[in-house]
């Protein structure tokens, strides 16, 4: 299993007011376990961009990256970790407003 040790988001501009809702960029970085297929040496974190909407919200795209090189990772994140991430976006989005 994956787990999130820390992470970073920020607001995505939309100058043009193309995109409806909001989109947050998240860096998550991760410690996977040694025996994951996931699983670097130099380390691994993820790239999720969140959608946020009236409608509700979700993850419109994500990658993982080996921290050390920057490489893209080319595996896919089964059904169960994707909740994972989407559960840890909004939790963070929701203690964010409460905070301003």
């Amino acid at each position: 299993m994956l787990t999130i040790t820390e992470y970073s988001v920020e607001l995505v501009k939309d100058p043009f007011g193309i995109i409806p809702g909001q989109r947050y960029e998240f860096i998550l970085d991760l410690d996977v376990p040694d025996d994951d297929e996931l699983y670097s040496e130099g380390g691994v974190y993820a790239r999720v961009i969140f959608g946020v909407e009236e409608s509700g919200s979700r993850i419109v795209k994500y990658e993982l990256r080996e921290r050390s090189s920057d490489r893209y990772l080319e595996i896919d994140l089964e059904d169960e970790e994707l909740a994972v991430f989407a559960e840890f976006c909004r939790e963070q989005l929701a203690a964010g407003a409460a905070n301003e």
